[in-house]
């Protein structure tokens, strides 16, 4: 439920899991997401599309949780092109591909001449994903001084490129993915608390 920038989200009680013969005599459902398709036959699937796409309309960040090989991917996708923000671009961030020493350079760009090979300005991720959807897959996978440097640009949507003076702005959506149970490494003291809650405004478990 959206009342002006306030959006409520009412959880029901948890329903009795599908039979295998439910889910298979139930007819298959379609889904247009972009120049794609998803084709969905568990009807648990189809409720959780039809909650993406409500979900789609509001600001919120979204983090996405499940075992790898369940979709979250295509979730968060639809996230996007359910979402107001659809003709903006899609820009997905690999967290556990990009080597620590370079995730500054990655998601916020580069000035030439900033490190040795650097023989141009790059734009970073974050700054290419402006007026769409930035998707941070595998985020329980960065380092906690990646994730400090992230934590900052959520809070202030203000970043630098690395060794450039100016500020950026960045006006992206954020989701993300991931298959750990990031509250257990709050706990752990791993994954930092104050990045968790502005991931999590709403979470999906697929």
């Amino acid at each position: 439920i959206t009342i002006g920038s306030l959006t409520l989200v009412l959880h029901g009680a948890a329903a009795a899991r599908p039979t295998v013969a439910s889910q298979l005599s139930a007819s298959p459902v379609i889904i247009e997401v972009g120049s794609s398709a998803t084709l969905l036959a568990d009807p648990a699937m189809v409720r959780l599309y039809e909650l993406l796409r409500r979900l789609a309309r509001s600001s919120l960040p979204v983090l996405i949780t499940g075992e790898t090989g369940t979709g979250k991917e295509n979730a968060a996708s639809a996230v996007h092109h359910f979402s107001a923000r659809s003709s903006g671009p899609l820009v997905s961030i690999n967290c556990a591909a990009i080597p620590e020493n370079l995730f500054e350079s990655e998601l916020f760009g580069h000035t030439r001449g900033a490190f040795s090979g650097a023989t141009s300005d790059k734009q970073g991720r974050l700054e290419s994903a402006s007026g769409g959807t930035v998707f941070l897959d595998e985020v329980g996978e960065l380092p906690l001084p990646a994730q400090a440097k992230l934590l900052r640009v959520l809070e202030t949507g203000r970043f630098r490129r690395v060794g450039g003076t100016a500020d950026l702005r960045t006006d992206a959506r954020v989701v993300a993915a991931t298959n750990r149970d990031l509250p257990r490494m709050v706990q752990e003291d791993k994954f930092r608390a104050d990045l968790y809650y502005r991931l999590s405004g709403f979470v999906i478990e697929v």
